[in-house]
């Protein structure tokens, strides 16, 4: 149907998200699928098992707004165990609809017409356009090309009167680096005495590593009272279809957020709610993703070890980046096209991550896979 309506959209320069395209072309050519930070294997039959019950049980209608006390109560003892502060579970901790419904909330919260906030390239690619939607002003800083580290002297000079948030993620989403205690003392001095609000996307708190510790802005209280954490079931439980993630912030800050969410979705999934507070009585549950993850990015690092591609450090989250300048001088986009075709193998170009389209011959592999995709996937990548 030919609408008589001319829309006006608020995002005009925005179309498809790369994820799907990719997707699509993927299945088009029966494609081994590197590309998508979703998990292709099981979760814990205990967890499908608890929705399940859980729906027998009849809790087949609306959650509380907040999400259900039991979860809450729980999340808040899982963050004073592991960050050694403790957030009120009535006010201080909501169950979302997923992680990026969380970003979304807090922003329309949080940042208002002609503000400006600072987050880093590459970026996740929802950060810009949620804050566009808001009237308020993207900045984004780009990360070091030699090491993908932030320059804070960089930050500093961005920071005006009209700073009204700082959007952090780590690990990070696409690059695999995690905040250092140096980034940490950084952030304090920058934003110390300011009404910078820091928007902290944690969704792969639990996968770090080599013994790197996660620097979540829980742990510090001088960012904590400043911050509103985002983290995600999804990532943590294998689970991202089922969309149920968690925001951490001050109660100042939480009862604006809580006005948005109650808007947009009101309440997460009600059954996944009960099944995940049983997960979380086995710390395990999350604590042991660390091990299981680094297991999967070496498997697929060890796969490439005879390819022609140079692979970068991946300190945390499902990611890393392959570096194909070495042998191709093809547009990162028109090579991860041709990856897909020839290779039967879906990537993600770097250039995606960036707002103006930044092309520094990089790729990103996900090792959120199962072993033999990882196995076939290096091998295929072997023969390009």
């Amino acid at each position: 149907m030919q609408s008589a309506m001319q829309a006006r959209s608020k995002l005009p320069d925005v179309g498809t998200t790369i994820f799907t395209v990719i997707g699509q072309l993927a299945a088009q050519h029966d494609a081994l699928n590197l590309s998508q930070g979703a998990p292709n294997f099981a979760p814990d039959a205990k967890l499908i098992d608890g929705v399940a019950h859980a729906m027998r049980a009849g809790h087949n209608q609306y959650a509380p707004m907040s999400g259900i006390a039991a979860l809450r109560e729980a999340l808040a003892d899982k963050v004073q165990t592991l960050y050694g502060v403790r957030y009120d579970a009535a006010s201080e901790v909501t169950v979302i609809a997923s992680a990026s419904e969380g970003l979304y909330s807090t922003i329309s919260a949080l940042v208002h017409p002609g503000d400006e906030v600072i987050y880093f390239e590459p970026s996740f690619d929802s950060y810009g356009p949620i804050v566009r939607l808001q009237g308020a002003k993207p900045v984004p800083i780009k990360l070091s090309l030699s090491d993908f580290r932030v320059d804070w002297d960089e930050v500093a000079a961005a920071i005006t009167p009209k700073t009204r948030m700082l959007i952090t993620n780590t690990p990070h989403n696409p690059t695999a680096t995690v905040f250092s205690e140096a980034d940490i003392e950084r952030l304090k001095a920058l934003t110390r005495n300011t009404d910078i609000v820091i928007l902290a996307d944690e969704v792969y708190e639990h996968v770090v590593f080599d013994g790197a510790k996660h620097q979540s802005m829980a742990c510090h209280s001088e960012l904590a009272e400043r911050s509103v954490i985002v983290s995600s079931f999804g990532k943590s439980y294998h689970v991202t279809g089922w969309r149920v993630g968690y925001c951490l912030a001050p109660a100042e800050l939480m009862n604006e957020i809580r006005k948005v969410h109650q808007f947009m979705v009101f309440s997460a999934d009600t059954p996944m709610q009960y099944a995940f507070v049983d997960a979380l009585a086995n710390r395990e549950s999350y604590l042991g993703l660390s091990a299981f993850y680094q297991q999967k990015r070496d498997l697929l690092a060890h796969g490439l070890r005879e390819s022609r591609f140079e692979l970068l450090p991946s300190e945390g989250s499902f990611f890393m980046l392959a570096r194909f300048r070495g042998f191709s001088d093809e547009k990162d986009s028109d090579f991860v096209l041709r990856l897909i075709r020839d290779a039967r193998v879906a990537t993600i170009p770097l250039s995606a991550f960036y707002s103006d389209g930044t092309d520094s011959g990089l790729i990103r592999l996900s090792f959120s896979k199962d072993d033999a995709t990882l196995i076939e996937g290096a091998r295929r990548l072997c023969e390009i």
